[in-house]
């Protein structure tokens, strides 16, 4: 295995449940970057300890994934970056298939695993599909193509691999899937479920927002205004009619709908940030 080709990135954020088990399914001479969304020195020192050739950066506070992944992707020296999140782990020949992948088909952009994203495996006749998507789990980089310009940092949740498979694709860059590659994902646990109303809030604020951005990014303001009308006025509704029916968790949750939708129409940043603290 040519593991000096690859460095693996992984963003974390309140990860510590859920990072070890990724870490340990990693082979030991591949480099790995971690990107923490946090001045978290205690986690820092946690990494170290365990894996004392981790390079483990800290952000200093919350800066979402697009940002912390162009961090550990602009701190990457190898040719290739597989970029993880901390709720996965990988079976043993996945980094082997991803190299020989990136050798055998020399002008790929992006690569992912084709379990988990709604291809049918038992189809042996090519193991490499051409898709115009892959999901953010696992996103392996042919980082020659991008030009130190990978994710969006106007996203602080949400749409951000979505949007970069449109930017590749725009470009006339190829994305893969690959048959052979074999990547667990427990899904949407990366974060402890310390506080769920607070992680609600945020899903939904954000959820909304990068809707309404990468919409207006690639169709226009016009095309986003006409597909987020119907959510935004739903969102106003329930808002008032949990109100009345005394509901506050159901309330603050479709509020924060409706506050993403109009902050990003209006072209405010991405600012809501959960309280986790």
């Amino acid at each position: 295995m040519e593991s000096n080709k690859l460095t693996i990135v992984i963003v974390t954020y309140k990860s510590e449940e859920k990072i070890f088990s990724c870490l340990d399914s990693i082979p030991k001479n591949v480099p790995i970057i971690i990107i923490e969304n946090s001045n978290n020195q205690d986690f820092k020192k946690q990494i170290k300890n365990r894996h004392p050739n981790i390079e483990c950066i800290l952000t200093g506070s919350n800066k979402g994934y697009a940002v912390a992944n162009n961090i550990g992707l602009n701190n990457v020296k190898t040719k290739y970056a597989l970029v993880l999140n901390p709720d996965t782990k990988l079976d043993k020949y996945a980094i082997n298939n991803f190299l020989s992948s990136a050798k055998n088909q020399k002008d790929f952009w992006l690569l992912g695993p084709a379990n988990d994203q709604g291809i049918d495996n038992n189809d042996s006749s090519n193991h490499l599909i051409e898709v115009n998507n892959i999901k953010g789990f696992a996103i392996f980089f042919n980082l020659e193509k991008f030009n130190k310009k990978y994710f969006d940092e106007n996203y602080f949740l949400y749409f951000e691999e979505i949007d970069l498979c449109k930017d590749v694709k725009k470009k006339g860059g190829k994305i893969f899937l690959d048959r052979t590659i074999i990547i667990n994902h427990d899904g949407a646990a990366s974060v402890s479920k310390t506080k769920n109303l607070e992680l609600e809030k945020s899903r939904n604020w954000h959820w909304m927002w990068s809707t309404f951005y990468f919409h207006n990014k690639h169709q226009g303001y016009f095309y986003a205004f006409l597909n987020i009308l119907p959510k935004l006025l739903s969102s106003i509704f329930k808002t008032v009619f949990y109100q009345f029916m005394f509901n506050n968790e159901k309330k603050i949750i479709y509020f924060c709908r409706m506050s993403g939708i109009i902050n990003s129409m209006l072209g405010k940043k991405s600012w809501y940030r959960p309280s986790l603290d």
